[in-house]
Parts: structure tokens; C-alpha cells; sequence
């Protein structure tokens, strides 16, 4: 007779022949009932409505919103699909998002199709999903990516209200940018007959730096018969000029996001006291924060750290293969990885106080400082020497968070941008809170990307003239919630105060809350 461990590994199998065929929305019918409730039981499938689930991990805490974020994508295509068919496509306002790289899950996604109940469907953390009942766009309109069906670009710009352009600016300039030329737009506006959406259009154009698409869709217009007038429905005008379609929609996403929120940050942070002359000065003021910031930076991460290990990491008492069977060997590899790191980032900063571009420092040495970060769990084999080269080679996920990282293949465009990004910005506040911010939006690595927007952020804070700055454990959740309102919300301004108040406390000589002592022993 099996055992409850045979039975529960037959039920594993089960599961894993569904993941290798990237099922991820599963259904009732995809697994015999004595599967299910063997996987339920045991932690490793979440139910998200009746008679469909998701895989999940048993050590995941109940109410962990993780999974859900991370399946929320694929579920939606695969649910959708199977109850609409074909007969269905996301609202145009959201499938702009997707096209523009925005892939954060919404509170409620609307969805239009003609088999629609107008009523919402209750989905797991607060999200929802509305089919609205409503007539599909033409096949032509119509494009699949991952399994979701959208409006096309074209097709969605002539939807869309005018206020749109307002509150998604980003995202709906970002997807402009795909645009290759007028004729994509017309064959929409012409057929629709649509003269004053066509005024609009090519007011929107013109605003995004495109005056031949604008010109083009005035003169064709006029042409067919129609009188238009133009107008500018942005409320704005960007600062850069959008690439074309041959740059990923990422890039551009990220660089209208920089000219977005360059004066939200300069309005919150304090003056830059000027690139330091005393280079000897500044260097022994951050060696001499490394405890404190090691303590600080590793425990917001998750790890359990004590100045007593971080002392014996730094004094070289301690050697990876000391801790291969001790419980306490993660961190014990983390520390000693932060401090081989920073001692990189410091280096990195001499280049920057001897004049150099500290862009242009931190697209030299970054790798540099993440091969430093993780070289003693290579030294102690428990990861591959090939797991530090170049960036992530899959998708990532963040706990808890509704933003979801670029693609991997997308991480190659969006990290030289980063760095052109900071090597041309002046301003010293833009620079660290932009760069910390932009970096782990993109969250380049698998692991690591918190340490690392870190070390970024106080190359760059050195550049101005501020002293090191470190986020203290207590206020953890409120450093991740301004993060995540700036990666959902496109609203920088939180985090830019948060981290402003940070530098401003440290220029007035307040320390953060130090390394506790260890309790005495009874």
C-alpha cells in the first residue's frame, strides 16, 4: 500500500506534467479530484474561483498575494478563453497599457465581448474582472500577445476618450511610439469616418515629437472630404523625443517615465552640497557606516544578521565552507557577499569624487559589485559560476507587489537605457532617486535587485555631495509601499520624499537606528 508521501509525489507528477505544458490556469477537469484535494491540502494548488486554480508553494504564508500576482496574466488568457472563445478582447484603455510594456495587474480588468453579463467576477486580493457586453472590433483590429487578445494600437488611440490621453499619458505615448506611420491610423479614422477622433490624433502625434503622422492624417483627411480640426488632448508636452517602433516599448516607457517625474523628485529633495574635494574624508565616512549598513540593508531582505557576524565577515574569520551544513549558512554567504560588494561600490565611488561620470561608473561596475555580491554562495557551490553572468535569463516576480518586471528579453534594451539615462541627467536628486527607482523597476537580476538599487543609489548620492545614505529596517514598509506606488501609480512623489527625507536627516547629522547588540544569554 502507497504512503501518504508516495500518494502526495503521484499527485506532484500530476501537477508537473500540467506546468510542463505551461498550464498555469488549471481546471477541474485537468486534475481527478483526489489530486486536487491531495495537492489543496498539501499547499502546492491555490483556488482562485470555483473550478479553477493555480500551482503554489507550501512554504508560501496563507494570504501571500505573490502566486497571484504572478499568475494573474495567464490565468486571465487562459480563463477567458475558455468561457468567450475567441469572442472577446481586453478594453482598449488597458490593451494601450500592455502594448506600452505597462504589464502591473489592475484592481478590476474589463474585458468587452458580445457574450459580456456586465457584472464582475471576483478574483483573489481585491482584483476583479468586468465583461462588459459589447460589439469585438473587426479581426483586423484585433491582436494576441501571451494568449490575450487586444486592440491593436491603431484601433485603440481612435477608442479611447480624450481624457484618457490625460490619465495615462505615459502609457498611451509609450504605445504611440509603435506607431510606424499614418496609414496604420487612417484605415481606422477613414473607415469610421471619424473627423474630429482624426483632429485629436494628430494633435497627440505632434505632441510626441511625430509631426509627420500628424501632417499626414490632417492632409489625407482633408482629402477624403472631411473637415479637421486639431487639437492637443495631453496635458502636457514630454521633454524627450519617443523613438520608433525599432526600440522596445520598455525603453520608451522608462524614458518618459525619467521626464515625468524629473521635478517631482527635484521638488522634495534637498539642494546638492556639490561633489566632495576631500576624497579620503568621504571614503573613511562610508567605511565606517558599513556595520550599520550591511545590518540595515540585509534585513530588509529578509535575512537574519548581528554585528557579531557582520564583524567576524569583515575581520576575515569566517570561510564559505565553515557554514556548508550550518543552518545559519544563507546568511552567513549574504554577509560576506555585502561586504565583498561594498567594497566595490566604494571603489566605484572613488572613481566618481576623482570627476568621472557616475553613469558612466555604474555601467562599467555594477556586474562587478552583483559577481561580489553572490561569489561566496559560487564559493561555497550553492549556486553556478554561470548564474552571475549578465542578467536574468527568466521572469521575476515581486513579493507581494502588483508591478510586473519587463520581460528578460526586454532587460537588454532597458539597462543601457538606465545608464544613457544617468550619464546625460544633471541633477544629482534626480540621479539617486531615479536610479534607484528605475533599477529595480526593471529588476534585472533574480535575486539581489533590492542591495543592488541600493548601491546605485549611493553611487549617486555621492556624486552630489551627500553623504551615504541608508534605509533603516523599521521603516521597511514604508520604503516598499512609496516603490510600489511609483511602479503602479507612476506617482514618484512618496518615494522621492522618503528618500529625500533620508539624505536630509543624514546632512543634519541624524543617524539611522544603529545594529541592536545581541541579548545577553541567560
Amino acid at each position: 500500500m502507497a504512503t501518504p508521501q508516495e500518494k502526495l509525489a503521484e499527485s506532484l507528477d500530476a501537477l508537473h506534467a500540467l506546468q510542463a505544458r505551461s498550464v498555469v490556469a488549471i481546471r477541474s477537469a485537468d486534475l481527478s479530484r483526489t489530486h486536487r484535494e491531495r495537492l489543496l491540502g498539501a499547499g502546492f494548488l491555490r483556488e482562485v474561483i470555483k473550478g479553477w486554480y493555480i500551482p503554489a508553494r507550501p512554504d508560501e504564508a496563507p494570504g501571500d498575494s505573490t502566486p497571484w500576482y504572478a499568475s494573474f496574466w495567464d490565468f486571465c488568457a487562459a480563463y477567458l478563453a475558455a468561457r468567450f472563445g475567441k469572442d472577446w478582447c481586453l478594453s482598449p484603455e488597458q490593451s494601450l497599457s500592455l502594448h506600452a510594456g505597462n504589464r502591473a495587474v489592475p484592481a478590476q480588468l474589463l474585458v468587452r465581448t458580445p457574450k459580456g453579463g456586465n457584472k464582475p467576477t471576483a478574483l483573489p486580493h481585491g482584483t476583479s474582472l468586468f465583461d462588459v457586453r459589447y460589439a469585438m472590433p473587426k479581426d483586423s483590429e484585433v491582436v494576441e500577445r501571451d494568449g490575450l487578445r487586444l486592440f491593436s494600437v491603431p484601433a485603440a488611440l481612435v477608442t479611447i476618450s480624450e481624457q484618457h490621453f490625460g490619465r495615462a499619458a505615459t502609457d498611451v505615448r509609450a504605445a504611440m511610439a509603435g506607431v510606424k506611420d499614418a496609414s496604420d491610423v487612417l484605415a481606422v479614422l477613414l473607415e469610421g469616418g471619424h473627423s474630429t477622433i482624426a483632429g485629436r490624433l494628430a494633435g497627440a502625434f505632434r505632441n510626441v515629437g511625430h509631426p509627420r503622422i500628424a501632417d499626414e492624417i490632417l492632409k489625407t483627411m482633408a482629402a477624403a472630404g472631411y473637415t479637421v480640426r486639431e487639437s492637443d488632448p495631453f496635458e502636457d508636452r514630454p521633454g524627450i523625443v519617443l523613438a520608433g517602433r525599432d526600440i522596445s516599448p520598455y525603453v520608451n516607457r522608462i524614458r518618459l517615465m525619467w521626464d515625468a517625474m524629473r521635478q517631482p523628485a527635484l521638488d522634495v529633495f534637498p539642494a546638492a552640497p556639490g561633489l566632495s574635494r576631500e576624497l579620503e574624508t568621504y571614503l573613511k565616512a562610508v567605511e565606517e557606516v558599513y556595520v550599520n549598513d550591511a545590518y540595515h540593508s540585509l534585513s530588509i531582505e529578509g535575512y537574519r544578521v548581528s554585528r557579531e557576524l557582520i564583524e567576524r565577515v569583515r575581520s576575515g574569520a569566517w570561510k564559505p565552507d565553515q557554514y556548508a551544513e550550518d543552518r545559519e549558512n544563507r546568511n552567513a554567504l549574504a554577509a560576506r557577499g555585502y561586504y565583498d560588494a561594498f567594497g566595490a561600490v566604494k571603489a566605484s565611488i572613488g572613481r566618481v569624487l576623482r570627476g568621472d561620470n557616475p553613469g558612466m561608473v555604474s555601467r562599467d561596475d555594477h556586474s562587478g559589485w552583483y559577481r561580489r555580491l553572490f561569489g561566496p554562495s559560487v564559493s561555497a557551490g550553492i549556486i553556478s559560476a554561470a548564474d552571475l553572468a549578465g542578467y536574468r535569463s527568466g521572469p521575476v516576480y515581486i513579493r507581494r507587489s502588483m508591478h510586473v518586471p519587463p520581460p528578460r528579453e526586454a532587460v537588454r534594451d532597458c539597462m543601457p537605457a538606465l545608464f544613457e539615462l544617468l550619464a546625460s541627467e544633471p541633477e544629482p536628486a534626480v540621479r539617486a532617486v531615479l536610479g534607484h527607482f528605475v533599477f529595480v523597476y526593471i529588476h534585472p537580476y533574480m535575486d539581489g535587485n533590492g542591495r543592488m538599487g541600493r548601491f546605485l543609489m549611493n553611487v549617486m548620492i555621492a556624486a552630489g555631495g551627500y553623504p551615504w545614505t541608508i534605509i533603516p529596517l523599521e521603516r521597511r514598509d514604508e520604503y516598499m509601499a512609496t516603490l510600489e506606488s511609483a511602479s503602479v501609480k507612476q506617482d514618484i512623489g512618496p518615494f522621492a520624499a522618503f528618500i529625500g527625507g533620508l539624505v536630509r536627516d543624514g546632512l543634519q547629522g541624524k543617524p539611522p537606528p544603529p545594529v541592536p547588540l545581541p541579548r545577553a544569554r541567560s
